[in-house]
């Protein structure tokens, strides 16, 4: 599975529920990896989505503990059991994890896959996502130059879990 987000410094992503930044470039780049994908968040990303609907185009999955919680044009998952067993049906490549918190930290183990927007800068914020540079099993495989936004300098990085060896896979479902 892939993971996708954009983080600052300090790997921090959200504030009160909302992105630190909107990036024009990083949301081109995150429809063009996820068009045509199934993409995996929660309840609350789906709150900070235009209008506050899923993402045309993809295949939504939203991981919910609610039971009663219902959203046209998305399927409900209860838990992780759950989420796998729907997965199952999709080829993992094809599977991207986009927020928010709390889904990227349960998912992350079960990722292959990061695509980073590192922004230059840190911002008040109350929500990270794991810092993969710290985490040993990842390393960077591609990055882009740096780019801007008006004052705020970003770049594209691919992070890939280590391979360890034995049946080639380290994290699959």
């Amino acid at each position: 599975m892939n993971i996708i987000a954009a983080v600052d410094n300090r790997w921090a992503i959200g504030l009160r529920g909302e992105l630190l930044v909107r990036i024009p470039n990083d949301q081109r780049h995150f429809r063009m990896e996820t068009m045509g994908k199934v993409i995996v968040y929660g309840r609350k990303t789906l709150a900070t989505l235009p209008q506050g609907l899923p993402l045309g185009g993809r295949t939504n999955l939203i991981l919910s503990r609610n039971a009663a919680y219902r959203v046209k044009g998305a399927q409900i998952v209860h838990s992780l059991e759950e989420l796998f067993e729907n997965l199952s049906q999709y080829d993992t490549r094809d599977v991207y994890v986009v927020g928010g918190g709390s889904v990227y930290r349960q998912l992350l183990p079960y990722c292959d896959v990061a695509h980073i927007t590192k922004i230059d800068r840190s911002y008040e914020a109350d929500c990270y996502f794991p810092d993969l540079d710290r985490l040993p099993e990842w390393e960077i495989t591609r990055d882009s130059e740096e780019q801007t936004c008006f004052d705020v300098a970003y770049t594209f990085l691919k992070y890939e879990r280590k391979h360890t060896g034995g049946d080639g896979e380290t994290a699959g479902l």
